[in-house]
């Protein structure tokens, strides 16, 4: 190209070592002098070994001071491929980049290239796919709606028209008692004769009481036909409500796909890894019962499919207010004991609710809020308090009964969420996952609360199921504050002292 080939003045750099009065096109810019030259002037750094060495070339750039690194001033030199930004010497030997994929500019710009041209070619062929139109996809999305709603409006439809027509007909019937005592009283009205008035009045005045007791606002008079509609509108009205939940669902998930409800479903399964003396499992290994004992209340379990199949990606767990619980997913060899390996969760522990992550490249300083500890496989672990705003300062978030995990392989990111109802969720926090997605199994924790314990500990307690709390003295019962009781029934009706079976966690 020539020097002075003609450019558009927006794009065009010039040369920085020409004469004012006549500035030609530059054809490289030298990033260490932090100068653009022209052909002529960039002889000395092409035919000079030292410079063609040492001194990196580029396309022709405006330089704005862009060329140094803001953090030590020297040359940027190399290109971090994990942050995907531009470093010194520096950077990349002795700060956080030293363990990051480094590439010399060329290098990165051949890689990414070559990166970026494969992505073209993959999104060209989703773009030119004949299923892949904005017509197409509306067309697809209109008719799955159009099919729920359809279903809907026909269910309620045949609903109103079924009702209206039986109910019609009694308000037919009874508006004909209407019309014959407008029509008696019209006739003893004009009757001038006072002896046949006298001799019709009884049955005008039947016909007005008949026409007093009508209530047009009344349905169906009580009776079998009334009893059969509706029971038909109840079977009906389920159906409908069916209906009404599944175009709900079509609306949301079309909105946003992670909002659609996947049923868990029956092949899941608590598989217990410790199990307290005192924690019970149900037969079908879905629920988790707690006996009123004097024992050990605390359950490590992890979380399977009952038939082979894809790796579990999604669950539900409902778990009770009286446990501390964790949740997530865990190691599988060090599930036992969470501190000897990797482990992410939500969890609730002394009435707060919070996230927990273990990563041996933990960095401490990367959330000065975390409360970090050390494990015995010399990681570290990172508990974090979850907090909202209020309406003046910020509060713990509570503690959700019903606990929605969604695990993210492809994003390598755990998320949990407060199920509040069928399509109704909150999410609580999303974690990083920095290991290997494979080495992971999901896995719940449960341990009775410290109050709890340390009251078992101190005295003989018995916890009735209604919320009261007893102990245990000389053989009789008393409250916490120390009176005795002589009855031997809470006030709810157990029997104090009884024995009972409490479910703590159940997968949904």
């Amino acid at each position: 190209m020539s020097d002075n080939q003609p450019k558009d003045t927006q794009q065009v750099v010039l040369c920085d070592m020409c004469t004012e009065e006549d500035r030609k096109p530059a054809r490289k810019t030298c990033m260490k002098c932090e100068i653009s030259m022209c052909g002529q002037h960039l002889q000395v750094h092409l035919t000079t070994p030292v410079l063609l060495q040492t001194h990196p070339l580029t396309e022709p750039m405006a330089l704005g001071g862009t060329t140094k690194c803001p953090q030590h001033g020297k040359l940027l030199e190399y290109y971090c491929l994990d942050d995907m930004t531009c470093v010194c010497v520096s950077c990349a030997i002795e700060d956080q980049h030293r363990l990051h994929n480094m590439k010399t500019f060329s290098t990165a710009h051949k890689e990414l290239m070559e990166k970026l041209t494969g992505e073209q070619k993959a999104l060209r062929v989703k773009t030119d796919d004949e299923n892949v139109s904005l017509e197409k996809w509306e067309n697809s999305e209109r008719e799955k709606l159009s099919s729920s709603s359809l279903r809907l409006i026909e269910a309620v439809t045949k609903m109103r028209d079924v009702s209206l027509t039986s109910v019609r007909s009694s308000v037919s019937a009874r508006m004909v008692a209407l019309k014959t005592c407008k029509s008696s009283l019209q006739g003893a009205q004009e009757e001038k004769d006072t002896f046949r008035f006298l001799q019709m009045y009884s049955e005008v005045n039947r016909d007005v009481e008949e026409a007093k007791a009508v209530d047009l606002r009344k349905g169906l008079l009580p009776g079998s036909d009334r009893d059969k509609l509706v029971q038909a509108i109840q079977q009906d009205g389920e159906d409908m409500m069916e209906q009404a939940e599944h175009f709900w669902g079509s609306l949301l998930t079309l909105v946003d796909p992670d909002q659609e409800l996947l049923s868990t479903g029956p092949d899941l399964m608590f598989e217990p890894l410790v199990l307290g003396s005192g924690i019970s499992l149900s037969k079908d290994n879905r629920r988790v019962f707690y006996s009123d004992c004097i024992e050990e209340c605390t359950a490590t379990l992890l979380i399977g499919r009952t038939q082979p199949g894809t790796n579990l990606k999604r669950w539900q767990v409902c778990l009770s207010k009286d446990f501390d619980w964790t949740i997530g997913l865990c190691d599988k060899n060090s599930a036992k004991d969470l501190k000897k390996g990797p482990h992410y969760g939500l969890c609730y522990k002394n009435h707060q609710l919070s996230s927990v992550s273990s990563d041996e490249c933990f960095d401490a300083s990367s959330n000065s809020r975390d409360l970090v500890q050390q494990t015995e496989a010399g990681g570290h672990i990172s508990s974090a308090l979850i907090t909202h705003q209020g309406d003046e300062e910020e509060e713990a978030v509570p503690r959700p009964e019903k606990v929605e995990v969604v695990w993210n392989s492809v994003a390598s990111s755990l998320s949990f969420f407060r199920r509040s109802g069928l399509h109704r969720r909150e999410e609580i926090v999303t974690i990083a996952i920095n290991i290997n997605n494979q080495d992971l199994v999901p896995f719940v924790q449960l341990e009775m609360d410290n109050a709890q314990n340390s009251a078992n500990s101190s005295q003989i307690q018995w916890k009735c199921p209604c919320g009261y709390d007893y102990y245990e003295e000389d053989n009789y019962y008393g409250e916490r504050s120390g009176q005795l009781i002589y009855q031997i029934n809470c006030p709810c009706g157990k029997i104090l002292g009884g024995r009972f079976t409490e479910m703590v966690c159940e997968l949904l």
